[in-house]
């Protein structure tokens, strides 16, 4: 079959800057599907993203389809003609549907039976009819919240249309897409070559862009161009400029032609606190900013150009000129916020709403606070430290410098504390108090700042709860989810052993003016033990390793994760499939007699056979070896020991009828296997480990 490349280019007005891959990618994969559904086949495709265009280049594409054949069967051949072998109306009917005579039919067997059957065949469609559609539906399907109109045309997209080529090999496909006539000629570079280029194969059109157009069109490539630039900026200061990748994609989208340029702030600036200036270099000015060999913040900044100018220093100059207020700005907020304390921000905060039904956020404060405090005594760090850390968390949310940068809520708060001359362990724990603000986000370093953090976020979870708002189906408006999680991660990768219903328990204290029901803390305790199955299907542990501890819900994360991973360990182990299975049989018949009359005394005297009496010796020598190791939460070592179980269970299980008719030697059965599943159950129902 023919092949030819196809091109199609879609030109605009600036694109938005934050959206360009994410559209590039998602109109790449619209094709793909569609050419996957009309079953044309290809060797390669290369999507192409600019701020001005949408181009894909699809390598060796069938010409058409190949043509379908089709096999329609009909009736069976005896229903087919009567005795006289003359055609019966299903004969006739069928062949009609078939646009043939009944003696152009053939018969086939199908399902054991001889049918009459039609071998049809439907040509292949021609790649040229297919692909106007294929176009439209990947444009329509594009991840756009809020599409626009421009003229007089009714036609919608992200940002107007001015141009679209579509090529299928040398040839153009004739189409309209968003009230555009395709054609084969594209634009270059805004600003460079204003000139239209014509594309007269599609392999050329990267390379056309480039010269003459000065657009490098290939998005990776652009990106990668952008990034030694600015780093090489950097190294003519010996410094080294801090790539953050966001940023490289959102400037990589913001420009065709990158020019890297160095500009210079005021050495004053660095009076600010260094985050509050990167944050008005990125933010607001899309600059990178670089670091000397001490990883101190230098008074430079690289800014990336969408034009080759022949007076590089004037465009340096602008930026500088932009950039200048900006921290002008910073260092303003910052000297100004203070010259007033934290703690004095306290009374702008009771004007400030945190949730309708749950208060403001001086309410907030004290619940935080109370909570906070709580946890210290239990975890034995200092009660005041961790209560003053909480009441002055929020203050700098009222700040000129929050205000303007809500990025550095917390941060700032951290720096405005230091000023006050609060301890160090309430400026950090100030600091920390959002982490983790994402998967994979820092923990809190300090025991203060993972007590405020842990109490913060439960408070917006339990108060939640409280009103009853809690996140449904795949909605989480407060992202109790990521918050829960969060919590999670602290009390485990932190070592908290807390108890976490109690501390649910004692946040509710704080919610005195609002209605609770009564099953609140239950809810939101089932609510955050359901964020470890996640977590741990990530992890690859099975979900029979997380229901086998799941099952008795243990208070206190930190116990339950050591419980998963000896679990896991343990389903590792050669004898734990037959224990899993032995578990299982033992709790399937417990579960068939009343649990009242089972007896916790195990009567030697009642044993009748070596397989009893081994069993019961070797469970009083594992219970004295385990029992301590798994008080000690020393869990993985335990299941070691009560793996060696495993011949005496099967020994038991093959000579001993256990639902015998002595009603006696029965219970003392039972209780024997009871005590068996009891040990078991100290740690996990490890019956969940039988798949069988």
């Amino acid at each position: 079959m023919l092949k030819k490349d196809f091109l199609f280019e879609i030109g605009t007005e600036e694109l938005p800057p934050k959206a360009l891959l994410k559209l590039s990618k998602s109109f790449q994969a619209g094709v793909v599907d569609g050419l996957k559904k009309e079953s044309l086949s290809y060797t390669d495709v290369r999507a192409f993203a600019t701020p001005r265009r949408l181009a894909l280049l699809v390598s060796q594409l069938d010409e058409k389809q190949e043509d379908k054949q089709t096999d329609k069967f009909g009736p069976a051949v005896k229903a087919a003609f009567d005795g006289e072998g003359n055609p019966t109306p299903a004969a006739s009917g069928f062949a009609k549907s078939c646009g043939v005579e009944v003696s152009d039919l053939g018969t086939a067997e199908k399902d054991g039976v001889e049918k009459l059957s039609y071998l049809s065949t439907q040509p292949g469609k021609s790649t040229t009819q297919l692909l106007p559609s294929i176009i439209d539906t990947a444009l329509a399907k594009l991840p756009i919240p809020k599409r626009m109109r421009w003229g007089a045309s009714r036609d919608e997209f992200v940002r107007p249309v001015h141009w679209v080529v579509l090529l299928f090999g040398n040839e153009v496909v004739k189409t309209t897409i968003l009230g555009v006539e395709s054609g084969m000629k594209t634009l270059g570079h805004r600003f460079h070559y204003s000139e239209k280029i014509k594309i007269g194969n599609p392999g050329d059109y990267e390379s056309l862009l480039e010269n003459p157009g000065n657009v490098i069109a290939d998005f990776a490539r652009r990106r990668e161009i952008i990034r030694s630039a600015i780093v090489a900026e950097g190294e003519k200061l010996n410094a080294s400029t801090v790539v953050d990748e966001a940023l490289l994609d959102e400037v990589t989208s913001l420009v065709e032609y990158p020019v890297a340029l160095t500009g210079r702030f005021d050495q004053l600036f660095l009076d600010v606190p260094s985050e509050a200036l990167i944050l008005a270099m990125k933010s607001h000015q899309k600059c990178f900013y670089l670091l000397d060999k001490d990883r101190k913040l230098l008074p430079y900044f690289v800014t990336v150009s969408n034009i080759r100018s022949t007076d590089p220093a004037q465009v340096i100059e602008g930026n500088e000129r932009v950039i200048r207020p900006r921290l002008a700005d910073a260092k303003f907020f910052y000297e100004t916020d203070q010259q007033n304390s934290l703690e004095s921000r306290l009374e702008q905060l009771k004007k400030v709403v945190f949730q309708e039904k749950l208060g403001t956020v001086y309410e907030r404060s004290l619940r935080v606070a109370k909570l906070a405090a709580f946890i210290a005594k239990d975890t034995g760090e200092d009660e005041s430290q961790a209560q003053r850390a909480a009441m002055l968390s929020k203050c700098d949310l009222v700040s000129n410098m929050v205000g303007e940068f809500a990025d550095l809520q917390g941060l700032m708060g951290s720096y405005y504390a230091r000023n006050d001359g609060e301890p160090e362990p309430v400026a950090q724990a100030i600091n920390e108090q959002y982490r983790p603000r994402y998967a994979g986000d820092d923990l809190p370093s300090t025991p203060i700042g993972s007590i405020l953090a842990v109490s913060d976020k439960l408070d917006s979870i339990v108060g939640l709860f409280a009103i009853g708002q809690p996140p449904t189906g795949s909605k989480d408006p407060f992202a109790l989810r990521r918050s829960a999680i969060g919590v999670l991660r602290i009390l485990v990768e932190n070592k908290m052993d807390l108890d976490l219903m109690t501390c649910i328990e004692a946040s509710l204290k704080g919610f005195e003016s609002v209605e609770v029901a009564s099953d609140t803390a239950e809810k939101v305790f089932e609510f955050m033990l359901e964020r470890f199955r996640s977590w741990y299907a990530d992890e690859g542990i099975s979900s029979s390793v997380f229901q086998s501890v799941m099952e008795l819900k243990p208070r206190r994360p930190y116990d339950f994760n050591k419980r998963i991973q000896a679990v896991s360990n343990f389903s590792q182990l050669e004898e734990a499939a037959a224990l899993a299975a032995a578990n299982k049989r033992v709790s399937n018949l417990l579960n068939k007699v009343d649990p009242t009359s089972l007896t916790i005394d195990i009567k030697e005297t009642l044993f009748d056979g070596e397989a009893e009496v081994s069993l019961f010796q070797q469970l009083q020598a594992k219970e004295l070896n385990t029992i301590p190791l798994f008080d000690a939460g020393d869990y993985t070592a335990g299941f070691a020991e009560l793996a060696q179980l495993k011949d005496s269970v099967d020994g038991f299980f093959d000579d001993v009828l256990v639902m015998c008719e002595d009603e006696a030697v029965q219970k003392n059965r039972l209780a024997l296997l009871q005590r068996l599943r009891a040990i078991f159950l100290r740690v996990a129902d490890i019956s969940y480990l039988h798949t069988s």
